[in-house]
């Protein structure tokens, strides 16, 4: 039913020209103001997007940089209107796009509070009632009395981020937030998202953070150089993202080489020989021109975070040239993008010889019940 929709878009394409004259004075600027035949490259950066967010949809949009996420999210917020096509909002829409819009650098983080408050439609008094959870919220209470432009970036967008969730409004656009703060500040942003959830606030999220896409969204859609190509689940758009990232990264590590991390003394690769439902055997190559006794460790990864490791038996130390495997139970690892890869130590100091530099990446699909996590743990509850 048409009253169930918060955001219909129809048939939209977005072409931007770009102008092959450069003006490098007043002079040229005019000249090429007055030229008849000015050329331009046309860019196309959304071709006939259509679909639609219900109300009290959390509302995934998907894609790698450069695809056009972000233009869409301008079209929306009414930022950028439509070379073609029709987008109609039904209710209040409040963009989190360019957080900060609005802040003085040369007034205090205090007076920058009332000054966006106002900005959002608060009167003085609401702000005031507000403004101690505001500045709790920051987490930069001891730097209020301080000009703005004395701020971090990352303290200005989490103040400008706690004031903006104030916001009253139908519909809320994100563009990343996630981005700023450390992980006890991105907890009261993921805290925040669960209370949208709970309000059934419609939300248009832009991200890359597939954890957050899983835990958060109910819907999403997935864009690729400036077409919709996918519509579905967040563990489906999910998977599409892993699988691109995966393929860009395999045609990267083809162009990189492996060349000893530490030492031309020793030498260290690995690569992925198999992966079947279930596992995955890794197998590792290392080359020593030394004597030393030898381990070998192994790290799986997951955004970049160490979330389990191995190292080779320490009662059966390697030595010069050789060849292992390792089969790697994915049944343990929840739904994500993973890299393998391996280390050389030498058994008399534990220090580290050699590392592999490409990693191997893996992705394992399907849905995540909890939420981003990497591993399973096992099913030992007692109820």
């Amino acid at each position: 039913m048409a009253s169930e929709i918060a955001i219909k878009v129809s048939d939209v394409s977005k072409t931007f020209k770009l102008p092959h004259e450069k003006n490098s004075s007043i002079k040229g600027a005019v000249i090429n103001f007055y030229k008849r035949n000015k050329s331009y490259e046309t860019q196309e950066a959304l071709k006939n997007i259509s679909f639609e967010v219900k109300k009290g949809d959390f509302f995934g949009i998907v894609g790698r940089n450069g695809s056009g996420k972000s233009t869409l999210l301008k079209l929306l917020a009414g930022i950028y209107t439509p070379s073609k096509g029709n987008i109609a909002v039904h209710g209040k829409l409040t963009p989190f796009i360019e957080l900060g819009v609005g802040f003085n650098q040369e007034l205090s983080g205090r007076e920058n509070v009332f000054l966006n408050g106002a900005l959002l439609g608060f009167s003085r008094k609401e702000m005031g009632e507000m403004y101690d959870d505001i500045v709790e919220f920051s987490e930069i209470e001891r730097f209020m009395d301080q000009k703005l432009k004395n701020y971090s970036s990352g303290m200005q967008v989490r103040l400008a981020f706690s004031i903006a969730i104030r916001a009253r409004t139908d519909i809320l656009l994100l563009d990343e937030v996630l981005a700023v703060g450390d992980a006890a500040f991105q907890q009261k942003c993921f805290d925040y998202f669960e209370e949208l959830k709970r309000r059934k606030t419609t939300v248009v999220f832009v991200t890359h953070d597939m954890g957050a896409v899983r835990r958060f969204c109910n819907k999403a859609i997935y864009i690729d150089n400036g077409n919709l190509t996918h519509i579905g689940t967040p563990a489906e758009i999910a998977d599409v993202y892993l699988e691109e990232n995966l393929e860009s990264a395999r045609q990267a590590s083809e162009k990189q080489s492996d060349e000893p991390g530490l030492s031309d003394r020793h030498r260290i690769t690995g690569k992925i020989t198999e992966q079947s439902e279930g596992k995955i055997i890794y197998e590792v190559s290392y080359d020593s021109k030394e004597s030393e006794e030898l381990y070998i460790g192994i790290a799986v990864s997951k955004d970049g975070i160490s979330v389990a490791e191995i190292i080779t038996s320490l009662e059966k130390p390697l030595t010069g040239k050789g060849k292992i495997s390792y089969t790697l139970d994915t049944d343990v690892l929840n739904a994500g993008l993973y890299q393998l890869s391996a280390a050389l130590f030498g058994m008399r100091n534990k220090n580290l010889l050699t590392y592999t530099k490409k990693k191997s990446d893996f992705t394992i699909k399907g849905s995540d019940p909890t939420k981003g996590s990497a591993i399973k743990l096992a099913d030992n509850w007692t109820y």
